[in-house]
């Protein structure tokens, strides 16, 4: 046993091989007594550090009592105090991720014991119990946003997590249809109950819930552009209007040809009310609907899509595959990526051409072969 250089505390080797260091924070009010705590370490080192970090504190007057919480008591607290700004579906996915593998695997450890070897072995056995690098992505993102949360409030000193390790996310690889999947797929949706969702998404790039999400005030004929704020989405079998993915609205200016395909979905509609003598739906006034004003449901257009692909032999293909054909074509087309990003309401270009940067670095090959064309064209004999 020794005491540290400045004599406040004493660290020592316990008999399982780790360190303890015992250092004194006070004095008993009633019997006059020391006050003192322990701290633990696997090396010597690491312990000496806790302790001058802890006496330090006591000298200055800012030690806090550790918090005795477990990581599931603090999970639990963080999840009814700190989440109430996360959207309905996205707090429900929190809850589960939370409740089946963090509480479930390192639920008992105590909150100020939660140390990077333990996270890091965490993560491996997540890993290995077959779950998907991007879904042991998103559980670590909400372990670190808790202890973030503890760090900021006092509970814990250091956010452990932040230097662990994550395995490594394979690139997925985009699949927008090809030109002669999508002319074929045109022609499969004409006259289909579905095919304006399809057109218009086909042609503006999005995402399911924004196209069903659309309400009739998002569209400025006069204009020809498509105000995009909000986004349809479902929680415990009941639809609400969300904020966007990334909270930023967008306007996009449409094709002549999508303008058209919406003033006959808008008279669709009429006549449909017209029709229905009295039972028409749509307080929300959604563009689009069934014959009776009923929003269209994810579901819905999602098994009629794949129904469609597998009829014309793509059978793999994904309604979100008609966003990578919208943003495939733009690129090919000559719209910049700054245009692209926005029209697809990505957070920077940088992302955009992340996702889409195969499709550029071939336009820069197309490019540089029409400057040899070029080239060959002016050179002398």
């Amino acid at each position: 046993m020794r005491r540290n250089a400045k004599g406040s505390g004493t660290i020592r080797q316990r008999k399982d091989g780790r360190w303890e260091a015992r250092f004194t924070v006070g004095h008993d009010p009633a019997t006059g007594k020391q006050v003192q705590k322990s701290i633990y370490g696997k090396t010597q080192a690491e312990v000496s550090k806790k302790l001058r970090q802890y006496c330090k504190e006591v000298d200055d007057g800012t030690y806090k009592e550790p918090v005795k919480y477990s990581v599931k008591d603090w999970a639990n607290i963080w999840l009814s105090d700190y989440t109430t700004n996360l959207k309905p579906l996205t707090l429900k996915q929190y809850t589960s991720y939370i409740n089946n593998h963090i509480i479930a695997k390192i639920g008992a450890v105590k909150l100020v014991q939660l140390d990077a070897p333990i996270i890091q072995r965490f993560y491996n056995q997540l890993t290995a119990s077959g779950l998907s690098p991007k879904t042991v992505k998103n559980i670590h993102g909400i372990l670190h946003s808790m202890l973030e949360t503890a760090v900021k409030v006092g509970y814990i000193r250091a956010n452990s997590s932040s230097v662990c390790k994550l395995p490594k996310i394979k690139k997925t690889q985009i699949k927008p249809l090809e030109n002669e999947d999508l002319i074929t797929f045109l022609n499969a949706i004409k006259g289909d109950a579905y095919e304006t969702v399809y057109l218009v998404d086909l042609f503006t790039g999005l995402r399911q819930g924004e196209i069903l999400g659309l309400t009739w005030d998002c569209v400025d004929f006069d204009r020809g552009t498509l105000y995009v704020y909000r986004q349809l989405q479902k929680n415990n079998h009941e639809y609400y209007f969300a904020t966007l993915k990334n909270g930023k609205t967008r306007k996009i200016t449409l094709a002549p040809t999508i303008v058209t395909a919406l003033k006959n979905q808008k008279a669709w509609q009429i006549e449909c009310r017209l029709k229905s003598y009295g039972i028409w739906s749509n307080n929300a006034d959604f563009v689009f609907t069934n014959e009776l004003g009923h929003h269209l449901t994810h579901s819905n257009v999602y098994k009629h899509f794949k129904r469609i692909a597998a009829e014309i032999g793509i059978p793999s293909a994904r309604f979100h595959d008609l966003r990578h054909t919208y943003a495939v074509a733009a690129l090919q087309s000559g719209d910049d990526i700054k245009t692209v990003q926005e029209n697809l309401g990505h957070h920077t270009a940088a992302f955009t051409l992340d996702v889409y940067g195969h499709v550029t670095e071939q336009m820069k090959k197309d490019s540089a072969a029409r400057m040899e064309t070029f080239i060959n064209s002016v050179k002398p004999e």
